[in-house]
């Protein structure tokens, strides 16, 4: 896993960096700017950026120091930098005026920008640029991008030419990822040391394109003095995670899950997360349903057994169908009303192991959230809406600050909360918190959830709730990968069977 930032932990990182470790800021800024143009040559360059004209909008704080240093190190490089300063230059910020000295000394010219100034001198220059890099606001921004400087970026983003972000696109939150006021739209982001939670959002993740992590010139080790705000998820986890099975191994050994759910007209739901159950290595499902549906499943699997709810004798039913059971799905497709209710209260008080709760089972608990507490090893799998309806929020709000709601989702229910979506939040009620590194378009599918809660429950058969959590997002989200790739890259077009058909091969490739 590799450690993720918030806003004040990568501001500690630096200082300590500079006042215990007695790397200058300078040394750090010029690293930094020598890397982000090994990301932006390579990225959007081809690998050679002689004769590109580059045209790079700096701020006159230190994030226009590290744009000033790209721009030193382009001309190194054979590029035709031209170099705007947005704001007053007297008002530069120490290193950044170092390096504006240095750009001045070795024949670079500067361009001024400033709330008097028309922007056709920016147009002008943007017209016809191989890239325009955007070095106006770092990590540090917490306000509204307004007036002049709102202007710029509008201007910026109305360019056709494709924009690089330095550290992180300018008006983008380091800590939420939205956009104060305006951000730049960026094609590629060069971030700095660590990850930063704000690009690891679906919003951050538009904003900021495809991000590369640059070194800086200072162990990575030294996040432990600072404190990380979660832990970016790799294939290697994965792979950590998923033994190898012994050639003795049997269905039984493997993990026998239940999944309680499925109604009329919604029968597809639990077949998908018996699918994704074993395609991830349950040895048997399960799928417990009612009688309508049950007919109608039976007469589409062949793998998994079925077992009926009687709503007259739910209790008997549900604790004949948890018996022997090492883990337990429910909820999608299984309804509303007060006898949905009262399965998933029963399971909730009654079942001791592992319990993936999603979709209408987390519609059960809206307004009464806390009531999740008295499971034993619940893992709650919302998407937004279904985080909103359970904290008693908005969606909206729910996006504005995914991590500050699945902390607050952790505290209420002392529950395994996995926020779905792209870049997908993994967080336990001992404070871990884990991110995928997938936002996979293609897994915007009908379905996909179920899958999901499929293979989390899999893991669950195995590994504690926090890890099997976080083996099931890198699961399903390299499945989705794997088929995007296969497909041409493509972003569109998956079914949610071929995420549960595309595992095996994806768990076998980690493993090596």
């Amino acid at each position: 896993m590799l450690s993720v930032l918030s806003r004040a932990q990568m501001r500690t990182f630096d200082a300590h960096a500079i006042d215990r470790c007695r790397v200058s800021g300078l040394v750090l800024m010029e690293n930094a700017g020598r890397g982000a143009t090994d990301v932006l040559v390579g990225e959007l360059l081809g690998g050679r950026a002689a004769g590109a004209r580059v045209v790079v909008v700096c701020g006159t704080g230190n994030n226009g120091g590290d744009g000033l240093v790209v721009a030193r190190q382009l001309s190194v490089r054979g590029a035709t930098p031209v170099v705007l300063v947005a704001g007053d230059e007297k008002r530069i910020s120490p290193d950044a005026r170092a390096n504006l000295d240095s750009w001045l000394c070795v024949g670079g010219t500067v361009r001024a920008l400033g709330p008097g100034a028309t922007l056709a001198s920016l147009t002008h220059a943007m017209t016809g640029a191989a890239v325009v890099v955007d070095a106006l606001f770092g990590t540090g921004l917490d306000r509204a991008i307004e007036g002049w400087l709102a202007d710029v970026i509008r201007a910026m983003n109305a360019q056709p030419s494709p924009r690089f972000a330095v550290d992180i696109p300018s008006g983008l939150d380091a800590d939420t990822g939205i956009a104060h006021g305006v951000a730049v739209e960026a094609q590629v982001t060069a971030t700095f040391a660590h990850h930063k939670l704000g690009l690891l959002t679906p919003g951050g993740a538009n904003l900021a394109g495809r991000v590369h992590v640059v070194d800086i010139g200072v162990p990575a080790s030294l996040v432990a003095h600072v404190g990380q705000a979660a832990r970016l998820l790799e294939g290697a986890d994965l792979a950590g995670w998923i033994s190898r099975r012994a050639p003795s191994a049997h269905k039984n050994s493997a993990g026998h899950v239940a999944v309680v759910a499925g109604s009329r007209g919604k029968i597809g739901a639990p077949q998908l997360v018996a699918r994704g159950a074993m395609r991830a290595g349950a040895g048997l499902v399960t799928i417990a349903t009612w009688a309508d549906a049950a007919s109608a499943i039976e007469s589409h699997v062949l793998e998994a057994m079925t077992a009926r709810l009687d709503a007259g004798r739910l209790a008997d039913s549900l604790g004949t169908i948890i018996a022997g059971k090492q883990a337990i799905v429910v909820g999608p497709g299984l309804g509303l009303g007060e006898d949905v209710r009262a399965v998933v209260d029963f399971l909730i008080a009654s079942y001791e192991g592992p319990i993936v709760v999603d979709a209408d089972a987390l519609t059960a608990f809206a307004g009464r959230a806390n009531a999740l507490a008295a499971a034993n090893s619940a893992i709650l799998t919302p998407h937004p809406g279904e985080l909103a309806r359970l904290l008693g929020k908005t969606t909206a709000e729910i996006e504005a600050d995914r991590f500050g709601a699945v902390r607050d989702a952790v505290a209420v229910t002392k529950a395994v909360v996995v926020l779905k979506g792209a870049h997908t939040i993994i967080a336990a009620p001992d404070l871990r918190v884990a991110v995928s590194p997938v936002a996979c378009a293609a897994l915007a599918t009908a379905g996909s959830g179920d899958v999901l809660g499929g293979v989390i429950s899999a893991m669950a058969c195995v590994l504690p709730p926090f890890e099997a959590a976080c083996a099931g997002v890198m699961a399903h989200g390299m499945a989705g990968q794997a088929w995007s790739r296969a497909h041409g890259q493509a972003d569109r077009g998956m079914l949610a069977s071929e995420i549960a058909d595309a595992l095996a091969g994806v768990l076998a490739e980690v493993r090596g």
